[in-house]
């Protein structure tokens, strides 16, 4: 059995967790949008086999990271500074980076802020800019409401984001797990997601990247995710069939695909 070890990093003055297991080149993992490192528990288990160092953050106010000083976070740069400090901590000057949804975005500009670091990328989920959703109504959205309740609006809106492939039974787990999630921390991150805006920097890129969509994933516009993979210099893009938007919790041979992807990108 692979084994794992959390540890707690002290930056700025608050206390971060992450977990790490395995030797060789460092693979840095992002959580979605208000969930945190257990997204990434089947990886974490079993990408160590194929040669790979897994370090697995729960970003500031998720999981057991305590939450920035000035409360949920609405910037992902500040995440991007964050996960650079946590890198750097564990002795990771340079690190492959694979992300999801606000993790996709952050993966993309951590690409573009570090390209001295980052070695290859797979950004899932994710656009340079976000035009689906708006932030006015994100904002909105974190007045609470009488029916249905926060929790009930996870647990069925995740349903409803994976992919049309996953067994129901699967589904019921992933969306179980999401509803652990603080909403004002997730409607945060949301907002951020929205607000972040990465067009402009996108030729800055040198590493390989791969940018990864599930075909039936309503909450990016596929359109502008192709329109991102143009941009970026020898990225390559695929459109994954029966997947919604989270592929690492609905593919079932997830840690290998993501082997395959990060050996193709580092050949």
């Amino acid at each position: 059995m692979t084994r794992v070890e959390g540890r707690y990093l002290e930056i700025d003055g608050r206390i971060g967790f992450v977990e790490t297991a395995g030797d060789g080149d460092p693979v840095l993992c992002v959580h979605t949008a208000g969930q945190s490192g257990v997204q990434w528990r089947r990886t974490l288990a079993a990408l160590p086999a194929y040669g790979y160092r897994v370090i697995v953050p729960d970003l500031p106010g998720h999981g057991r990271s305590d939450e920035p000083a000035g409360g949920p976070v609405t910037d992902l740069g500040a995440y991007r500074d964050w996960l650079l400090r946590v890198a750097t901590e564990l002795g990771a000057d340079r690190f492959h980076v694979v992300g999801c949804s606000i993790g996709g975005k952050i993966t993309l500009d951590l690409a573009a802020s570090a390209p001295d670091r980052v070695t290859a990328a797979v950004a899932m989920a994710a656009d340079a800019r976000n035009s689906r959703w708006s932030v006015r109504s994100l904002e909105r959205s974190l007045e609470d409401v009488s029916s249905p309740s926060r929790m009930d609006r996870t647990y069925y809106g995740t349903l409803a984001a994976v992919g049309a492939d996953v067994p129901p039974a699967r589904a019921a787990e992933i969306a179980r797990m999401h509803r652990r999630e603080d909403p004002i921390v997730s409607t945060s991150d949301l907002i951020a997601w929205t607000r972040h805006d990465l067009r402009d920097r996108l030729g800055a890129i040198a590493s390989p990247l791969r940018l990864v969509a599930g075909a039936d994933d309503f909450w990016i516009d596929l359109s502008g995710v192709e329109e991102t993979a143009r941009a970026i210099p020898g990225c390559r893009l695929d459109v994954l069939p029966g997947v919604g938007h989270y592929p690492m919790e609905e593919i079932d041979d997830f840690p290998a695909v993501l082997a395959g992807w990060l050996a193709e990108l580092t050949a």
